[in-house]
């Protein structure tokens, strides 16, 4: 049995699953699998099945050189509004929580609180081709596979966020105090 880089918190209501050496791209994986972190199983299976049919897109936060634009970055409030849709890093993904869903089951685990705990991506060693150039030269055509692992974790009860406080006054910056003092004082002396 291989040796995951996070063990879960309570193995019996866990589930795992992950490849090796997938011939995929790293960085689009990796944005794609930081992008599905933390969410619901259900939310992560449609959303992967949104980006292949290009309805939802992953916003690139990290690696983001020559990524285009897009309006649908702008939901995820994305730097520069970039994203993609990686359809080959979105298939491999539904397959491996696919099999994670599938150990789950055999794990008998509620399958609506499932919730994708741990996701990692990792480079894999450079696959080796080659490229003929001018003059007779070659030079090296690599591909960057990765491997991938993820933990879903069967939550008992969503957290809600707390509500805001509102017995608390609102902080006012010193500028502010001043300006109003100042306005206060020429209303007087008029």
């Amino acid at each position: 049995m291989t040796r995951y880089s996070l063990d879960p918190e309570n193995a019996a209501k866990s589930a795992k699953a992950r490849g090796s050496h997938l011939r995929v791209h790293f960085k689009n994986t990796h944005e794609t699998a930081h992008r599905i972190k933390g969410m619901h199983l259900r939310r992560a299976v449609a959303f992967l099945k949104n980006v292949v049919n290009k309805t939802e897109c992953v916003p690139f936060t990290k690696f983001r050189g020559g990524i285009g634009r897009c309006a649908q970055a702008k939901n995820w409030n994305a730097p520069g509004s970039q994203g993609r849709w990686p359809k080959k890093s979105a298939e491999f993904l539904l397959q491996l929580l696919r099999n994670a869903e599938s150990n789950a089951e055999f794990k008998s685990l509620d399958m609506d609180h499932l919730v994708i705990e741990h996701i990692q991506v990792n480079r894999a060693p450079k696959m080796r081709r080659r490229t003929y150039r001018a003059h007779g030269r070659i030079n090296p055509y690599m591909s960057s596979p990765c491997h991938i692992e993820l933990i879903l974790a069967e939550r008992e009860q969503v957290v809600a966020k707390p509500a805001a406080e509102t017995d608390k006054p609102k902080k006012v910056s010193q500028k502010k105090l001043k300006r109003q003092k100042l306005k206060m004082s020429r209303e007087g002396g008029n």
